[in-house]
């Protein structure tokens, strides 16, 4: 079943597809439950919020462009003085260094990820003999964005009190009006990533006038309405 998996850092600025699937990812959550030993009762088990996921998956990022099984154009780094680098391992360097969450996307198949995340470990290696070829290990936590409370001190006659506003949840995306098409996309991951709603392809189909003939070879560079 062919499914594609991208990165991006600050609402889709710097982004790729990664060219070789892995073989499989590794998705983990554990619980912050804790025990504690009662007199006359034992061991009990006080049951918390589960932690956040944790997503983990090994694969290669290739140097060369003759790959049958990469499942997109596959990204060639030369710098402006000529000297070779890679450019995977240049991003995903550069992102953690910005101590900022990053956005995972998995689309296709029967499981979609579309969520935050922060660059937990990220190990590399370039063998003898790969051709440039990276093998790498990457590890990704589900991120939740937050902020801190404001609190107002209210007088009642009780005495003095406080209240807690709640604050809007900050979001790594800000929706834009429209959206120019690059190669590879659709109305259904438009949709996915930029409205957080895959099935929402449909109002971008009527707001745009495009009929169902259409929707299959929309050109690159194409620009989108986007409902808000």
């Amino acid at each position: 079943m062919f499914y594609e998996i991208w990165l991006s850092w600050n609402n889709k600025e710097e982004e790729f597809q990664l060219p070789i699937n892995p073989s499989s990812i590794k998705i983990s959550q554990g619980s912050n439950s804790t025990t504690y030993d009662l007199v006359d009762l034992g061991e009990i088990n006080v049951i918390k919020s589960p932690k956040l996921l944790t997503y983990s998956f090994d694969s290669i990022f290739p140097a060369r462009q003759d790959y049958p099984f990469a499942n997109a154009q596959i990204l060639s780094g030369i710098s402006s003085d000529g000297v070779f680098y890679n450019p995977y391992v240049y991003y995903l360097t550069k992102w953690m260094r910005t101590k900022r969450p990053i956005r995972f996307m998995m689309f296709g198949g029967r499981y979609t990820i579309n969520t935050p995340a922060s660059i937990e470990s990220f190990e590399w290696k370039e063998s003898a003999g790969s051709g440039g070829d990276i093998e790498y290990s990457l590890s990704l936590k589900q991120y939740v964005f937050y902020t801190a409370q404001r609190v107002s001190l209210l007088e009642t006659a009780a005495g003095t009190g406080y209240s807690v506003a709640e604050p809007d949840r900050p979001d790594d995306r800000q929706t834009p009006t429209t959206y120019t098409m690059v190669a590879g996309d659709n109305l259904w991951k438009i949709a996915q990533t930029k409205l957080g709603d895959g099935s929402r392809w449909k109002e971008i189909q009527q707001l745009n006038g495009i009929s169902d003939a259409e929707i299959r070879r929309l050109p690159v560079g194409k620009v989108l309405k986007l409902p808000t």
